[in-house]
């Protein structure tokens, strides 16, 4: 007698796990995503302003912001409609002043964004020679990464540049079709 209920699967083949092929697309989607979200994290976060983003990014050179801030320390800062006192930005020396054009970071103590601001170093006795206003202002601090000169240094030895190209190169030879014979193999043990 036949049964109008179709054809029922057993418990034991619906309970088989699924085959690696059949997880290589849906894994690779989620690489895909995972990738493209942190590209955009970093263009949103980091783009600098000479690209049309709102970052960019101060190396802190001297003892000025001592002991928050160090030689060699790398800070992000980021742009925004308006600041306040105490916090930290970067800023150029306004145009016609001794030293136009440098970068400095230092604390807002006094003043406004039109008028110019009362800038000092955490480190120092007097306020700053300059007065700059918002137009000046690169941004304020939204992150430290210390010691990142040494990281730095390393991207310009053109020698360690090589060797890091030629490491990835073997690892990439090495390591990277292996995944790519294992599923020809199960394709063709499959025939």
């Amino acid at each position: 007698m036949r049964s109008s209920a179709g054809h029922i699967p057993s418990a034991a083949r619906l309970l088989r796990p699924l085959s690696p092929i059949r997880l290589q697309m849906p894994l690779a989607i989620a690489k895909l995503a995972v990738l493209g979200g942190l590209v955009v994290a970093c263009l949103w976060f980091g783009l600098p302003q000479r690209l049309g983003g709102r970052a960019d990014w101060v190396m802190v050179s001297g003892t000025s912001m001592l002991p928050r801030l160090h030689t060699g320390d790398l800070v992000l800062v980021e742009h925004q409609s308006s600041y306040h006192v105490g916090e930290v930005v970067a800023y150029r020396v306004p145009k016609h002043e001794i030293g136009a054009g440098h970068v400095v970071i230092h604390r807002i103590i006094g003043g406004d964004g039109a008028t110019g601001w009362r800038m000092k170093g955490d480190n120092r006795t007097a306020p700053d020679l300059w007065y700059p206003t918002n137009h000046d202002v690169i941004g304020a601090k939204e992150l430290r990464i210390p010691d990142a000169w040494f990281v730095l240094r390393v991207f310009h030895m053109p020698l360690l540049l090589a060797l890091f190209a030629a490491f990835g190169v073997f690892f990439w030879i090495a390591f990277g079709h292996a995944g790519e014979a294992d599923a020809d193999g199960e394709r063709d043990g499959a025939r």
